[in-house]
C-alpha cells in the first residue's frame, strides 16, 4: 500500500492538448501582456521562453520564482517583476481561453476522493514553472480543488524542474515522504518516470501520452486512467 500518491497536472489530471494549450496561452498572453508592458509580441514571448529555459537549468540555489524574473529582467533590460500582478490577473482572467485545449478527466476526482478516503497523501507535482495562480486555475479545470491536495508544486516553492532528480528530492524533503512508500503518476516518460532512479513506483499514463525518444512502454507501469485507477485499488486490497 502506498503512503503517498504524486500527481502530474498537465495531460494527467488535466487532458490537454499539448500544441493547441501553447497556441492559445501566446496568442492570449501576448494580447493582454504586450499593451501593459509595452514590449512586442515577438521579443516578448522570446524573453518568456528563455525564462522557462532557464529554470529547466535551475540547480538549486535559488527559487525558480527568482531565475524566472532574474531572465526576464535581463532579457527585457528593465525591471520586468513590477509587472507580476498583471501576470497574476492574466491567469486569473484571460488565461480562461486556454481551457479550450483541455478537457476534465471524470475519473481524476474519483480517484482522488477513493485516495483521500483511505488516508493517502495526495501532491500535485506538475513541473514548477508556473506561479500558484496558474497551476491553481489548471487544478479548477480539472474539477478538482486546490485543497484537496497536501502539497502542490509551483514556481515559488520550488528549485529546480522535472526531469531534474533535484525536483523528486526537494518534494520529499519538504513534504517529509520517503520514495519507496510513493506512487508517481505522469503522462510523460522522461520527466514523470525518472522519478524510479530514486525509488518512486511510477505509473505512466497514456491518454495524453509524452514520450519524445519514443521509449518501449514496455519498461513502464502504464495504462489509461482506467488502468491507473484499477491499479490503485489493487494497492488497497
Amino acid at each position: 500500500m502506498y503512503k503517498n500518491f504524486l500527481f502530474d497536472l498537465d495531460g494527467t489530471l488535466l487532458p490537454m492538448d499539448m500544441k493547441y494549450f501553447i497556441e492559445l496561452y501566446v496568442a492570449a498572453f501576448c494580447k493582454c501582456l504586450a499593451p501593459v508592458t509595452k514590449i512586442e509580441s515577438k521579443p516578448l514571448m522570446d524573453s518568456i521562453w528563455a525564462s522557462v529555459a532557464q529554470m529547466a537549468r535551475n540547480d538549486g540555489d535559488c527559487l525558480n520564482e527568482t531565475v524566472f524574473w532574474r531572465t526576464m529582467n535581463s532579457r527585457c533590460k528593465r525591471d520586468m517583476r513590477v509587472f507580476s500582478d498583471n501576470f497574476d490577473s492574466f491567469y486569473r482572467g484571460e488565461f480562461s481561453v486556454c481551457r479550450a485545449a483541455t478537457k476534465v478527466q471524470p475519473l481524476a476526482k474519483v480517484v482522488v476522493d477513493y485516495i483521500k478516503k483511505r488516508g493517502g497523501r495526495i501532491i500535485v507535482a506538475t513541473n514548477p514553472i508556473f506561479p500558484k495562480s496558474s497551476t491553481y486555475t489548471r487544478i479548477e479545470w480539472a474539477g478538482l480543488n486546490v485543497n484537496d491536495f497536501s502539497y502542490i508544486t509551483t514556481y515559488d516553492n520550488s528549485s529546480a524542474c522535472k526531469p531534474n532528480l533535484n525536483y523528486f528530492e526537494e518534494v520529499c524533503s519538504v513534504c517529509g515522504i520517503h520514495p519507496e512508500e510513493s506512487l508517481m503518476i505522469g503522462n510523460d516518460v522522461d520527466e514523470d518516470m525518472i522519478s524510479s532512479r530514486l525509488g518512486f513506483d511510477t505509473f505512466l499514463v497514456t491518454d495524453c501520452l509524452i514520450n519524445r525518444s519514443d521509449k518501449s512502454l514496455s519498461l513502464f507501469r502504464h495504462g489509461d486512467f482506467e488502468d491507473l485507477f484499477d491499479f490503485i485499488q489493487d494497492s488497497y486490497k
